[in-house]
């Protein structure tokens, strides 16, 4: 076995089970996913910081501040003598500085105004989101999912009883919901049904989007969709233009094959558009389509999408207009993107491939939780400059400085994200990733309340689980002014990405319009059986 894979192989989950033929198997006993916070990169430290002091800034302070002071000096024919009275001497009146330098002055000074204000970065505002919630008639228990299962007669006993075992350990409950492409008898896995699934669900959210904020479909400038596995030919941007009739210099844009974290990358392409269009409405969709990734074959590491995945979708609402701040829910403060596909088992653990009979599904390979715990580690380790209080920076860098640069054995310190976050928005992409991440990021139940209720209720929605989350956290009622959200997604390439809002305003309990836990919140959090 050569180097990479034994280090690969410490970083693997508790168990590990490997297959030698049909009839038996062989569990491997490992260690847990890496404790990622004790074993970071000073490479991405240096770039957390360099996003809050780049190149641009440093040079304003250290080259144009001073050029600007050395230029009104000569212009006003100032001396340090003078600086020093105009500063000391209260006599000294305005009316000693000739008229020519006091306008040359003026000009100056409206001069680097109006070029500051040109530049400025715009804020960029949430005004609203809306989650998608399907009709009753879609809804299917575990127990109906396996029936189903077993009927299809595509599956073997032994596939058959590797999906019940993961079903009932998903976390998943019995109210999640699938395509009606996929529940006919037999399945009607059709372009048709994948199209009418995709507008179901977008078409769904948007309806309630323009509902719940007023604004009108024409009055949007920027549309990006996000869908990983369903890419059809017109896009689903444009099956969205034509449905709202948007106006025909609308900015779309169609994202595919980006993985779950898909929807956060969509949020930062809006927030670089709304830089450059002033006075813009953007919406961003996230959904993923099933029906026509159903897997039907015998590969086990395909078998897993369908026992989590389940149908769902949501549409976001951005503005950089200054006047929608009043009635906005949240500002972007942060958004922090680690890309890892230059790895080969980074870019490979989620693939879509043929299984030996040339039956199309997605893999999940078995180092997915080392390769997950690997691009979270870098992602919170760029993170944790931008947003943890100094105290905890200074004890961090202060114990990674002794460790990485004196090689002195001292126990890693680890940073209280708590203390820079009072809510959580962890990817519900399956019940072991929320063990591992409740574990290494010190968080509590209540914490993780929100990814465990979205896994349970909703199942993994993909790039839109996020909303779902937030969705939560909003209809329970917690979300308070100046509450800071940390929304937290990995998925395909192999990426990690992070976004951090700021409540502008709290949400009470009573503002459930068009959310997707309306009439059912009370219920929750339920507790889910570990099997």
């Amino acid at each position: 076995m050569d180097r990479d894979s034994i280090e690969m192989d410490k970083e693997r989950l508790t168990a590990e089970m490997a297959f030698k033929d049909d009839s038996s198997a062989v569990i491997k006993i490992r260690k847990r996913l890496p404790d990622f916070l004790q074993s970071v990169k000073l490479k991405y430290v240096k770039l957390g910081y360099g996003y809050s002091c780049n190149p641009a800034t440093i040079l304003i302070f250290a080259l144009i501040l001073p050029l600007f002071i050395a230029t009104l000096v000569q212009f006003t024919s100032l001396k340090l003598d003078q600086i020093s009275e105009l500063w000391t001497n209260q006599t000294l009146r305005l009316e000693s500085i000739d008229a020519a330098t006091r306008l040359a002055g003026s000009l100056i000074l409206f001069f680097l105004f109006g070029l500051y204000y040109a530049k400025r970065s715009r804020l960029v505002y949430l005004v609203d989101f809306a989650c998608y919630k399907p009709e009753d008639d879609r809804k299917m228990s575990v127990g109906s999912f396996l029936k189903m299962t077993e009927d299809s007669g595509a599956f073997t006993e032994d596939t058959l009883q590797f999906q019940r075992r993961i079903s009932t350990r998903s976390g998943l409950g019995d109210e999640t919901y699938f395509p009606r492409g996929i529940t006919s008898r037999p399945p009607n896995l059709s372009m048709e049904e994948a199209r009418s699934e995709a507008e179901a669900v977008m078409f769904g959210a948007l309806d309630s989007l323009f509902e719940k904020t007023g604004v009108k479909p024409k009055d949007i400038g920027i549309l990006i969709v996000n869908c990983s596995l369903f890419n059809p030919t017109p896009s689903l941007s444009a099956m969205i233009v034509n449905h709202y009739k948007l106006r025909t210099d609308i900015k779309s844009y169609n994202l595919g094959g980006m993985g779950c974290s898909a929807s956060l990358i969509s949020i930062e392409l809006a927030r670089n558009l709304l830089q450059a269009n002033p006075n813009t409405y953007a919406v961003v969709v996230s959904t993923e389509n099933i029906t026509l990734n159903w897997y039907f074959g015998n590969d086990r590491s395909m078998l897993l999408c369908n026992c989590i995945f389940r149908m769902g979708g949501a549409a976001v609402l951005l503005s950089n207009k200054a006047r929608d701040k009043a009635r906005s829910k949240y500002q972007l403060i942060h958004l922090v993107r680690t890309h890892k596909g230059a790895d080969d088992k980074h870019y490979n653990c989620v693939y879509q491939r043929e299984d030996d009979k040339g039956t199309i599904g997605v893999s999940l390979a078995r180092e997915l939780m080392a390769v997950a715990g690997d691009a979270l580690k870098t992602n919170i380790t760029t993170l944790g400059p931008l947003v943890l209080p100094f105290t905890e920076q200074f004890m961090f860098f202060v114990t990674l400085v002794r460790k990485k640069i004196f090689k002195a054995k001292v126990k890693p310190y680890i940073p209280d994200f708590k203390l820079a976050f009072e809510h959580f928005c962890i990817h519900a992409g399956g019940r072991a990733v929320l063990d591992e991440l409740q574990k290494n990021l010190h968080l509590t139940d209540w914490h993780m309340e929100p990814s465990r209720m979205t896994l349970h209720r909703f199942g993994n929605t993909s790039s839109s689980s996020l909303w779902y989350e937030l969705a939560y956290t909003e209809a329970k009622g917690r979300v308070a002014g100046g509450d800071r959200v940390w929304q937290i997604a990995f998925g395909s390439g192999f990426k990690c990405n992070s976004a951090v809002w700021r409540a502008l305003r709290s949400t009470p309990m009573s503002e459930s319009r068009g959310n997707p836990w309306k009439d059912e919140i009370e219920k929750y959090p339920v507790n889910v059986p570990v099997a």
